[in-house]
């Protein structure tokens, strides 16, 4: 039987420790600590996907490393070609987080069926290819005739999917249910988080694939699982909204191929995003003329301009001391 033992990561800088410790002596957190079963027997290597080509790297010299630049894939969608600076790199890595229920799997299927020319391989963790169909069916995008869906959560299955049909764009939804055979833990955890993350990056860099993660988000707001999962990609996205109001904010966390000042807006309807391009529409009421109390101030994101409205509404104390209060 293949050996098994218990050590303690931290979530926040992948430290292990065979005992629980308050504060992780490596990066100061405290209660970063989880326990994690790891079978010593099994090898770590299955789960790497082997290149047919120079397997082998060799260093070059400064001036010999071409630094022609590689044109961006346009995603035909104009707010996230700007959250990700242009479009999508060829071998980049881009993690999508946000709360459950958002509009993440909508924004990215809905990009998806827009990709006309691309053979892009969508697989799926949590949903069903029903799901996924009647979904796409909703959006009612005109459908992509090479986008092809997978419903599994083995690493090692999907790297076998994807040399079957070589496309020119993966998404993983999400990197929390996928798991791989070397790690004898559960899917979502530490180790496996990690381990597949890095796997995913080493099959982008070498084939030039650009790979969109979706990441689920822990009560705190940040990106669940470990924190060197948002160091291995090249790209962290927050898609942020009030599930109440239909509007949808895309802004990005960290990018290595652009700003991280922009921002992409979104209002989310029934057949799903549409990309607010006049940010001022939504920020404005519309009949404010011959008002008192309403104020028009012009702000800037990143390179774009708002126009943001303030209100002010007065009413007489009930008590003798009156109270100020701003939303």
């Amino acid at each position: 039987m293949a050996k098994t033992k218990s050590v303690y990561i931290c979530t926040n800088c992948g430290a292990d420790s065979p005992k629980w410790i308050g504060k992780c002596p490596i990066c100061g957190e405290w209660n970063s600590y989880v326990e994690e079963i790891i079978n010593t027997k099994l090898s770590a290597t299955k789960s790497s996907y082997h290149s047919t080509e120079n397997s082998k790297s060799k260093p070059l010299k400064l001036n010999e490393i071409n630094i022609a630049e590689e044109p961006r894939i346009d995603v035909r969608n104009s707010e996230l070609n700007r959250v990700l600076g242009g479009g999508l790199v060829p071998g980049s890595l881009v993690l999508i987080g946000g709360e459950p229920g958002i509009g993440k799997s909508t924004l990215i299927l809905q990009t998806v069926l827009g990709l006309h020319g691309k053979k892009t391989l969508y697989v799926s963790g949590e949903e069903s290819a029903r799901q996924l169909k009647l979904r796409a069916d909703r959006i009612q995008k005109s459908e992509n005739p090479d986008c092809y869906i997978v419903c599994e959560t083995s690493l090692e299955e999907i790297f076998v999917h994807i040399k079957n049909v070589q496309p020119d764009l993966v998404i993983i939804d999400s990197i929390q249910t996928i798991s791989t055979e070397t790690i004898e833990s559960s899917p979502g955890s530490v180790s496996q988080v990690r381990e597949c993350s890095a796997s995913i990056l080493k099959f982008a860099k070498e084939t030039g694939t650009p790979v969109l993660l979706i990441g689920h988000i822990n009560k705190e707001g940040s990106i669940a699982g470990p924190k060197v999962l948002e160091h291995i990609v090249d790209t962290v996205l927050q898609f942020e909204g009030d599930q109440h109001y239909m509007y949808r904010i895309l802004r990005s966390i960290k990018n290595r191929f652009g700003s991280t000042a922009e921002l992409g807006i979104y209002e989310m309807r029934q057949n799903g995003l549409r990309e607010v391009s006049n940010p001022s529409e939504l920020l404005l009421s519309q009949n404010h003329e011959g008002l008192s109390g309403v104020a028009i101030a012009a702000a800037i994101e990143g390179i774009r301009p708002f126009l943001i409205e303030t209100q002010s509404l007065v009413s007489t104390a009930a008590y003798g001391t009156p109270q100020r209060s701003a939303t």
